[in-house]
């Protein structure tokens, strides 16, 4: 199995998850990859997430993950809590020290939603925190330096003794993309 998790105010509409679909329907089509549109709500999306992956590992399958920016924190909470690879793109390292200024309405473009971000989503989010890499070989880590979200240091320190990819420049969609998924399926083990 293959779950890839967006990130927050996006969706499987968005550049990177459709060039990751359009992939591994052309190289691997029989495999389960999963691309679910995530509920605003953190501890719902990670309900959800829960379930894909209790699902595929019921079923014996192997686990894989993609996490771009809040979805690799979410990745991130996957892979060490039931194992797998996981792949981060310009992951979120600590999205809860960032929810007071997204506190308040906000509009999704991909999905046309209208919803709120609350203050308890902010303790949500902190519960699923992986303070510490116990299993660093199951995560590649793709970093931009010019990512204008988030501090690409953060996760350059948290997941220094992983297996890091930094390139200068790029931003937080993480410019070239698409020329990294040779680089991710093989890490992921397709």
């Amino acid at each position: 199995m293959l779950l890839y998790i967006h990130g927050f105010n996006s969706s499987p509409q968005s550049d990177k998850a459709v060039q990751t679909a359009r992939y591994i329907n052309q190289h691997y089509p029989h495999l389960t990859f999963y691309q679910p549109q995530l509920p605003s709500s953190p501890h719902a999306a990670m309900t959800l997430l829960c379930e894909f992956t209790e699902q595929a590992k019921q079923q014996g399958q192997t686990l894989r993950f993609i996490g771009s920016s809040l979805g690799g924190y979410f990745a991130s909470y996957l892979a060490e809590t039931y194992g797998g690879k996981a792949v981060l793109v310009n992951p979120a390292v600590k999205p809860f020290e960032l929810f007071e200024q997204f506190i308040g309405p906000q509009y999704n473009p991909y999905t046309d939603e209208h919803y709120q971000v609350l203050p308890q989503h902010r303790d949500e989010v902190a519960q699923f925190d992986t303070q510490v890499i116990r299993h660093p070989d199951r995560f590649l880590v793709l970093l931009q330096t010019g990512d204008e979200v988030l501090d690409y240091r953060q996760a350059l320190h948290k997941y220094h003794s992983c297996e890091l990819h930094l390139e200068p420049g790029g931003d937080h969609s993480f410019v070239g993309y698409e020329q990294q998924l040779d680089r991710i399926c093989n890490f992921i083990q397709l």
